[in-house]
């Protein structure tokens, strides 16, 4: 069964428990996790958070203190745990022309692509729906 899933980029301040609050204030508001990112960046922490229900999410999120600064479709892949799988995959949207702007993965070994251009990278790799994960 395929999903909906949106990815939303959230700045936390960089000390300890913000992520922790963030990840608990979507666990109450029964939002599910399919995957994260997030790095320390110019004395920020900056996440990606895929969710099913990004309207719910933001709420959750805002209210722990988070701040979403982006929201997208993404494409979201069951991917090969060996090597050259992203290479591949990665490959087919850079010979499309299209940049990337974010890759990481998900939960059940999958892979989730941002893009600029979503659905010329979504008929690259063969995606059914931007946005859909395949099961």
């Amino acid at each position: 069964m395929a999903h909906h899933l949106t990815d939303l980029q959230i700045e936390l301040q960089d000390k300890p428990g913000t992520v922790a609050a963030a990840a608990e204030a979507l666990g109450k508001a029964g939002v599910n996790i399919e995957g994260f990112a997030g790095f320390e960046v110019g004395g920020k922490g900056i996440g990606h958070v895929l969710v099913e229900d990004a309207s719910k999410a933001r709420q959750a999120l805002e209210s722990s203190g988070a701040r979403v600064t982006g929201e997208q479709q993404v494409i979201v892949l069951e991917i090969e745990d060996k090597p050259g799988s992203l290479g591949n995959i990665t490959r087919k949207i850079a010979q499309a022309g299209v940049s990337v702007n974010s890759v990481y993965l998900a939960t059940r070994t999958r892979i989730v692509i941002g893009a600029k251009d979503i659905e010329r990278a979504r008929t690259a790799v063969g995606a059914a729906t931007a946005g859909q994960a395949r099961k």
